[in-house]
């Protein structure tokens, strides 16, 4: 019996945007199952709390067949064992996101020589989109619909 190719996606997804959804859609073309790992991350101090945000990764990535979500608060690397996940996805928008996920491609496999890291690009029309520029519009009562998966977009909107 083949096992299954498993890919962890962790992010702080502090909201899910356009280039995540995208980043997560290439992901599944490529591996049999992705785990889009939500984390808690008290450190950033995120706009959403994590409850809310599993909900909109959630509702974004409904219609994906083989994708699911899981919440976490550990290191990356402890959650990918916990799901036989070998692979690490990471999205990479521009050079100065490089040297950063190197980093923690090299930490990450510093801690377990059997875990990969992929890095992937979003699609040119989203290169652009962080979840930070999304907060920083969100706090000012910016245009952000062209930015955030509809479903998301919705759940904001709902609680402004």
């Amino acid at each position: 019996m083949k096992s299954r190719n498993i890919a962890l996606y962790p992010g702080t997804f502090d909201p899910i945007t356009n280039g995540h959804f995208d980043i997560i859609e290439r992901a599944k073309n490529l591996f049999d199952e992705v785990i889009v790992a939500v984390a808690e991350s008290k450190d950033k101090t995120p706009m959403f709390p994590l409850e809310q945000r599993i909900k909109m990764v959630e509702i974004a990535v409904k219609d994906i067949k083989g994708v699911r979500v899981a919440g976490f608060d550990n290191l990356t690397i402890d959650l990918a064992h916990e799901h036989d996940a070998r692979v690490l996805i990471r999205g990479l928008r521009a050079v100065s996101d490089f040297e950063y996920e190197l980093q923690l491609g090299y930490l990450n496999n510093s801690l377990d020589e059997n875990i990969e890291t992929v890095y992937l690009m979003p699609k040119l029309k989203h290169a652009f989109i962080s979840s930070s520029i999304v907060r920083n519009l969100l706090k000012f009562n910016g245009k952000t619909e062209h930015l955030l998966p509809k479903e998301v977009q919705q759940i904001i909107g709902s609680l402004r």
